[in-house]
């Protein structure tokens, strides 16, 4: 069975349709229940046999830290990258050559979430002899790929060729891409691949259309991943942790007065005070909600203390 050891995760997107979510928190590690984004992904990778993850930065460094503060989660050590300038998606790669050698890597976007399987993707890549093999879907997105007798052929319309599938955000890549990347330059991997492709690049692809997949772009999106874990139980194979899923963290105090309803998820070290009510709320690691309060749903961000009542916003 093909194997890939290695993946650059994509942790230094700003996070801007998702403001003001994302002021004081990259996107990456904003709660889901009880786990940051990203280590939904991480899972995803490390259940294929990746052992070595190389994450790149940018806004706020430091939150990295201090979710990972060893470097290290489920015992696979994690290299964070600060961009202090963005690269995008292909400079971004190339700024880890060294790191990533000569050996095939997989990206995986920190922002994504899903449960699609990701094995096919390894086995079409090296089973075809391709360059770069992208996981492709009908997103509702976009569709910017065209898609022909296993070949990617066009990529945003470069050659007039219509697409029909949308970038899954993940990738397998050879090391090849390194010498098509100039160095120290902000650039996307797409004129990138459209290069390739006018050249002779064996740029392949598989649809995956089985499994769940998020893009967690707006607050709707990021209540409708909520609902489909609350509501409908959806629970990828892949994540190990026990009882992420849990409405309400084993530190967080709630007052038996309290009235939780709805799709509400109370996070660690979260105070809920006496007659508060909340519903179709989700409280972020520490927050903080006076006796009396009512909230309908909003987003309470990490350690912020709320009184009154508020309607659908994100505090």
């Amino acid at each position: 069975m093909a194997s890939i050891k290695q993946a650059f995760v994509l942790g230094a997107g700003l996070g801007t349709r998702l403001r003001p979510l994302t002021d004081d928190l990259p996107k990456p590690l904003v709660p889901i229940f009880q786990k940051p984004l990203i280590t939904f992904g991480l899972d995803h990778l490390i259940d294929i046999g990746i052992g070595k993850f190389l994450i790149n930065t940018h806004r706020l460094p430091q939150a990295f830290g201090e979710a990972f503060p060893q470097d290290n989660y489920a015992g696979v050590n994690l290299k964070f990258v600060n961009e202090p300038v963005l690269l995008e998606t292909g400079g971004g790669i190339k700024n880890l050559e060294a790191d990533l050698g000569r050996e095939p890597f997989i990206t995986y976007s920190g922002d994504v979430l899903t449960d699609i399987r990701l094995q096919p993707l390894v086995e079409e890549h090296f089973n075809r002899g391709n360059d770069v093999t992208l996981a492709l879907r009908k997103t509702g997105l976009g569709s910017a790929i065209a898609f022909r007798e296993n070949r990617i052929v066009d990529i945003s319309n470069r050659y007039g060729i219509p697409g029909e599938y949308d970038f899954a955000n993940i990738a397998v890549w050879n090391p090849s891409v390194f010498g098509r990347i100039p160095p120290k330059q902000k650039i996307s991997f797409i004129p990138v691949l459209g290069d390739w492709i006018s050249q002779g690049g064996k740029i392949g692809g598989i649809v995956l259309e089985k499994g769940r997949w998020f893009n967690l772009g707006s607050r709707a999106e990021y209540f409708e991943v909520h609902r489909a874990i609350a509501d409908k139980g959806w629970r990828p194979a892949h994540v190990k942790a026990p009882e992420w899923w849990a409405p309400v963290h084993p530190s967080a105090v709630v007052d038996p007065s309290a009235r939780i309803s709805g799709c509400s998820v109370i996070g660690k070290d979260c105070r809920v005070g006496a007659g508060a009510v909340l519903d179709d709320t989700i409280l972020w690691p520490g927050a903080q909600i006076a006796s009396k309060s009512e909230l309908v749903g909003c987003i309470v961000r990490a350690r912020k203390t709320v009184t009154g009542i508020h309607r659908n916003i994100d505090i």
